[in-house]
């Protein structure tokens, strides 16, 4: 009798820690991601070491913005990957001259005050496609320097929304 209690109990706790597994594996891979940041190409905004978190579903209804820190599959390899900003958008003309971002022509006011050394561009963004820079320019492996210089929608997973590692705040 004591037995069969003891069973009926195991069996009732296991149903629970398993449905809380798969809910727990559902919402990590279709709702939010958990990242830590391994480089400092975004510091001034994400520090190295800091943990995130992603916004799996953040374009489910909208696009990217310009000035969207995402997280996406580095072009090059498809399997890294990476943390940066938004900062030209799909059918734009980007180009940096001394410091300065122009889109289409006209100079945009950019979203750090790290300056960059070397001038790019200008590059015509696909459609679809997306021109990342990390935030600490001289410092950031980005589409500037990328062999597939573009970010395909496909393959950005999300948007960093919050940082809850060493401190906590919202991304901006």
């Amino acid at each position: 009798m004591k037995t069969k209690r003891v069973l009926k109990e195991i069996y009732s706790w296991s149903k629970v820690i398993l449905f809380g597994l798969l809910l727990a594996f559902f919402i990590k891979n279709t709702v939010v991601a958990s990242a830590k940041v391994p480089t400092g190409s975004m510091e001034g905004t994400v520090m190295t070491g800091s943990r995130i978190i992603i916004n799996r579903l953040a374009y489910l209804y909208g696009n990217p913005q310009r000035g969207d820190i995402v997280a996406f599959y580095y072009p090059d390899d498809g399997q890294t990957l990476y943390l940066k900003r938004i900062v030209g958008l799909p059918g734009e003309t980007i180009e940096g001259i001394d410091s300065k971002i122009y889109i289409d022509g006209t100079q945009i006011k950019d979203f750090t005050e790290n300056e960059f050394d070397e001038n790019f561009g200008p590059f015509v963004i696909p459609e679809n496609c997306y021109f990342m820079m990390g935030d600490n320019r001289n410092n950031s492996w980005d589409s500037r320097y990328w062999k597939n210089k573009f970010v395909d929608m496909q393959e950005i997973i999300g948007k960093a929304e919050l940082e809850y590692y060493p401190q906590l705040k919202i991304l901006k």
